[in-house]
């Protein structure tokens, strides 16, 4: 049949076959023809055409709304848990968050570097990755990576503290990144090469900033390090975990140069940082046939890393293998979690995520 068993005749009408072979409507009332077959088919292929795109668009908005709140869920699920789960050993589908750039994000090191308990342990992590990391990086790991370095340098700027540590990470950047730049064609950086020239001539930037800082001497009258006792200032001296800085503070003074000075200052110096084995190995003797310490200490440090001190560190909890900042709460399920927690040295924060 033609009507595929359907009738969309009203009261009143009825079906004739007119001359030219077409079927119409004809109304019993009027006397005229009301349309044709082929129109009433055509126009019912063109309903169920605007009833099937109508469905269509109803689901795909229920699913951009649905994505539009999972979305907005796992955003601030993010924001509002400042840990990663790690298992070392295991694969990258087992890990969970197994970048860094992800972890970048989840431990949220751009409110750490405001923190002065966290800050130099942020730049040596963005020192490291300096030097050995940065072809490991994907794209929006090193758009996270600059702009904490930004971050970073705007801090040192306005506080006008930590400008060597910053020159120096500076440099060691702009370093590797001028040798992996000349590899181009070896797929050794992620991202347009104009991108990377780009961003080096930001970290020339930088450096020049930095280089034109002018620090300016506050306008406090009481009390100076000068005023202090001799013993006072040399133990204040011995607090400190870096020889140039020993020797930027006797440049201040022609009292202070003699402190500085100290024999036993540079011993404790080298002790601290340096093992025994390492010390009798690079014996400096003086023109009075002393151990020259100070000397000493400068050839060590050439020779072997010094010891890292931080005011803060990341935590790794052996019970749950969750990484978090120390003092982060995490859901471990273990009777004394402070037990379990182990501090992890910028070092091997990174080798959490070699495999």
């Amino acid at each position: 049949m033609p009507f595929l068993g359907q009738d969309w005749r009203s009261p009143g009408q009825s079906w004739v076959k007119t001359a030219d072979g077409w079927t119409r409507f004809l109304d019993e009332k009027s006397g005229g023809f009301v349309g044709d077959i082929g129109s009433f088919c055509k126009k019912d292929d063109h309903n169920k055409e605007n009833l099937f795109n109508s469905l269509n668009y109803d689901v795909a908005a229920k699913k951009r709304k649905k994505d539009l709140l999972n979305n907005k869920a796992k955003t601030q699920y993010f924001h509002q848990e400042k840990w990663i789960y790690v298992h070392k050993g295991s694969t990258k589908e087992r890990h969970g968050y197994c970048t860094l750039g992800e972890a970048f994000n989840r431990l949220d090191f751009s409110s750490a570097i405001l923190d002065s308990r966290r800050f130099n342990y942020v730049v040596r992590l963005l020192e490291l990755i300096a030097k050995s990391q940065l072809t490991s990086l994907s794209g929006i790991a090193q758009k996270n990576y600059m702009n904490i370095l930004e971050k970073v340098v705007q801090k040192v700027l306005e506080d006008q503290q930590n400008i060597r540590l910053i020159r120096e990470l500076l440099q060691t950047l702009y370093t590797s990144l001028c040798t992996l730049v000349q590899r181009v064609g070896k797929s050794v950086l992620v991202g347009n090469i104009n991108m990377w020239v780009h961003r080096m001539e930001s970290i020339l930037h930088w450096q020049q900033q930095l280089n034109n800082i002018q620090i300016t001497r506050p306008a406090f009258k009481g009390t100076t390090f000068t005023d202090l006792p001799l013993c006072l200032q040399l133990n204040i001296m011995q607090r400190l975990s870096d020889g140039r800085d020993l020797v930027s503070l006797g440049q201040v003074a022609p009292d202070l140069q003699v402190l500085s000075e100290d024999r036993l200052l540079w011993k404790k110096l080298c002790q601290y940082h340096f093992t025994d084995r390492q010390i009798r190995k690079r014996l400096i003797l003086s023109d009075k046939g002393q151990l020259d310490w100070k000397k000493m200490y400068f050839k060590l440090i050439r020779c072997y890393p010094r010891k890292e001190q931080y005011g803060d560190t990341l935590q790794l909890c052996r019970h749950c293998h969750i990484l978090s900042w120390k003092g982060t709460d995490h859901p471990c399920t273990a009777n004394n979690p402070e037990t379990c927690s182990t501090s992890l040295s910028p070092q091997e924060f990174i080798n959490l995520f070699r495999f």
